[in-house]
């Protein structure tokens, strides 16, 4: 799955236990490489906001195209976890659907965010799960094919959650047309996921020949859509920088908190709580930057886009982490 579509290890090639090193040296080269093209696309769209914001028209159409690939990447295993692991799919689809809303809430508040900033956090916390958080789970020892189930079954109900809760928490900032909003994603999101899931079903060996591409497919997409609401924001950005990071910053480490405390709370294994932390934690900010530039205004998507940057950043951070933790454990035990 992707954020919308980020370099993705599907969950067949990325074994929980240690795989391939070449495996694992994709996925570190495209978690590193990423949040670099993205903040350079930020740049570009800062210093050229001109030609920048004319990518504005076309925003909706990337959406699709990295909606698409995201299908292309699905396979049945992906859903058929659901059956035989309810409960921490049910865990971590709830947790992303119910803390992050409400941690943008929070931080809206205890920031005190102007009126489009605060609706934007808090869109950013109604989209669903980000599929970096595949890469970062993978690289973290965590339950990978989880990760991607969560993932999907987030995405594919998007079109009816994410609508409902923006309109229930950032209706107080901003109007909100959840009917419209829903009917978007629906166009954007939805149907070009189960487009793919049908074309990879259909032309498996064609779509496995060229799986290679379509993170990289994904990356120039999401980076012309971070341009295009950057430069369609120049203005604002050096005014509301540091409190967007500020905002961005302590969203992302409260999802990482809290989605690790309850899973372990509800007596998950490690590996799943450190899943669900990513999963909570990491958004399809991609998302939330296209529906804040289209229902709200151009500053309300900027939490959007510094999300899509950082959580990339934070996340092989944590990633990071995890895996320091486990090699200290592995020592104490030798």
């Amino acid at each position: 799955m992707t954020q919308p579509q980020e370099p993705r290890t599907p969950a067949s090639s990325a074994p929980n236990a240690p795989g391939s090193t070449s495996e694992e040296r994709s996925a570190r080269l495209a978690v590193t490489v990423f949040p670099l093209l993205v903040l350079g696309a930020a740049v570009i769209g800062f210093v050229l906001p001109g030609p920048a914001s004319a990518l504005i028209q076309v925003v909706n159409p990337l959406l699709g195209i990295i909606m698409f690939a995201m299908g292309l990447t699905l396979t049945i295993p992906d859903f058929t976890l659901v059956a035989r692991r309810p409960l921490p799919v049910l865990l971590g689809v709830i947790a992303q659907f119910v803390i992050m809303p409400l941690i943008g809430l929070g931080v809206s508040l205890l920031l005190g965010l102007p009126t489009e900033l605060a609706a934007g956090v808090i869109l950013v916390g109604c989209a669903p799960g980000g599929t970096s958080s595949n890469v970062i789970c993978y690289l973290a020892k965590a339950d990978t094919a989880l990760s991607v189930t969560m993932t999907t079954i987030s995405t594919l109900l998007a079109p009816l959650l994410t609508p409902l809760l923006t309109l229930w928490l950032a209706g107080q900032y901003l109007p909100v047309d959840g009917g419209a909003m829903a009917l978007s994603i629906l166009q954007v999101v939805l149907l070009p996921v189960l487009g793919g899931l049908v074309v990879r079903l259909l032309l498996g060996r064609f779509v496995a020949r060229i799986l290679p591409a379509l993170p990289w497919v994904s990356v120039l997409a999401i980076c012309l859509v971070v341009a295009a609401v950057v430069g369609n924001s120049a203005d604002q950005v050096l005014a509301a920088g540091l409190t967007v990071l500020a905002a961005v910053v302590l969203h992302n480490a409260l999802g990482y908190l809290l989605g690790y405390g309850v899973a372990r709370a509800l007596k998950q294994p490690v590996r799943s709580a450190r899943t669900v932390s990513i999963e909570v934690g990491m958004q399809n900010s991609g998302l939330a930057a296209t529906l804040a530039a289209t229902y709200f205004s151009p500053v309300a998507a900027l939490p959007a886009a510094v999300f899509s940057i950082w959580h990339n950043i934070s996340g092989a951070i944590l990633a990071a982490i995890y895996r320091r933790m486990d090699a200290r454990a592995a020592t104490r035990e030798h």
